[in-house]
């Protein structure tokens, strides 16, 4: 039985590389050319990391660009308040990794293209889905040599967040609301993230800013605003974002902001949305990562929930399509308990996003007090042991995943 998988992102890329491992027939569908793509999301944490190692990609991911992070700092109102080392108890080889994702995708492609039963085809635009009978057989995609149609026992969409395939497919999706969107910019290396390699978080006020030195050598800013606030920010011009952003960080970090106000990488905004189809699979088709459920940027979650959603895909499809008596029926079944077995972490992880910014975008007492007590709340060392911490939640996931295939 074959394989059509609609997406080179970090579930799709996976996904095929590890059927074709096992000599499934795989085509990859890439709407784009090439991978050189800015803001995606590049946050490896351990959940997403343990996922490439059970890959047996360990060893190869040291080549990808990236920038393995030492500690975490949280500011509360320009002041350090929480200060924690990433204990190698816990998290070993596992420490989160700021981490090129077109590297990690050229990565995953090249090892996949090894297998003679996988084929890329970038440059390819999905316009439409192929039924018959009630079925999904294939796709419609449009390329360099004009239209055509490919046909394969299965579809899996994993087309991120804007997913031809959900949308063609008519899955029917539940959202909920984020009152926030993020504007990544990047700046020169300031002096101190030059000696340490360190995460820090600014809360206070209404505002959170995120800065980590990431692998280009340069300083990532992730500055999550009031949801459509963007346009009056842009209207007023960078600089004046800058110094914005200025009035709520450390004075170390404000002084190399008003210094570089016009080194800054144009602003990009994110549009934060976070959903979650009710349905994953019809006959004939399966929606894996963005595609089933698009997941907000509170806790860099979208790559690392990618990454094990592709594990448990393959666990369950692989032997449904290499089963002797492989029929349509077994591999919808298969579909099914691929939904089955992701969907609670899923919804586990996207009730945790969904608390944090109510909470440190509001200017209400109560969040200042909150705020004011995050110290105690955190605990003497929040980053040691797995524990049922909300960071470490997030960080390792809600339920285990193992590659069995």
């Amino acid at each position: 039985m074959s394989v059509i998988v609609v997406g080179a992102g970090p579930a799709g890329a996976s996904l095929a590389f590890l059927l074709a491992r096992r000599g499934v027939e795989v085509v990859l569908l890439e709407r784009q050319t090439d991978f050189a793509r800015e803001f995606r999301g590049e946050v490896l944490l351990p959940g997403g990391l343990e996922a490439l190692h059970q890959m047996g990609l360990a060893s190869e991911l040291d080549s990808v660009p990236h920038v393995t992070l030492e500690r975490v700092e949280i500011y509360v109102n320009g002041r350090p308040r929480v200060r924690a080392g990433f204990d190698p108890e816990t998290f070993g080889p596992l420490a989160p990794r700021w981490m090129s994702q077109p590297g990690l995708l050229e990565l995953l492609v090249a090892k996949a293209g090894a297998h003679p039963s996988f084929r890329l085809e970038r440059g390819v635009t999905v316009r439409n889905l192929v039924h018959e009978d009630g079925r999904c057989v294939g796709v419609r995609v449009l390329g360099a040599a004009g239209e055509r149609e490919l046909r394969a026992d299965l579809v899996v969409g994993a087309d991120g967040r804007s997913s031809v395939v959900r949308r063609r497919a008519e899955l029917r999706e539940d959202h909920d609301a984020t009152p926030m969107d993020v504007v990544w910019c990047k700046l020169p290396l300031p002096e101190y993230a030059r000696r340490d390699r360190v995460l820090r978080g600014y809360l206070g006020g209404g505002h959170l800013l995120l800065a980590a030195p990431v692998y280009d050598g340069r300083l990532q800013i992730a500055w999550v605003i009031r949801k459509g606030s963007f346009g009056e920010l842009q209207e007023r011009g960078m600089p004046t974002c800058i110094e914005e952003m200025a009035k709520h960080v450390s004075p170390d970090l404000a002084e190399h902001l008003r210094r570089h106000a016009h080194d800054s990488v144009e602003p990009f905004l994110l549009w934060t949305v976070s959903d979650r189809v009710r349905d994953w699979t019809a006959p004939g088709l399966l929606v894996i990562g963005d595609a089933a459920h698009t997941m907000s940027p509170v806790g860099a979650q979208g790559i690392n929930i990618a990454l094990r959603d592709a594990i448990v895909a393959a666990n369950h499809l692989v032997p449904a399509l290499l089963a002797t008596d492989a029929d349509p029926a077994s591999l919808d079944a298969a579909c099914r308990r691929v939904q089955a077995e992701r969907e609670p972490e899923v919804a586990a992880i996207q009730r945790l996003q969904a608390r944090a910014p109510r909470i440190l975008l509001s200017r209400a007492w109560w969040a200042r007090g909150l705020l004011r007590i995050l110290p105690v709340l955190a605990g003497p060392d929040p980053l040691r042991g797995r524990g049922g911490a909300v960071f470490r939640r997030f960080a390792f996931g809600t339920t285990e995943v193992k590659l069995a295939v």
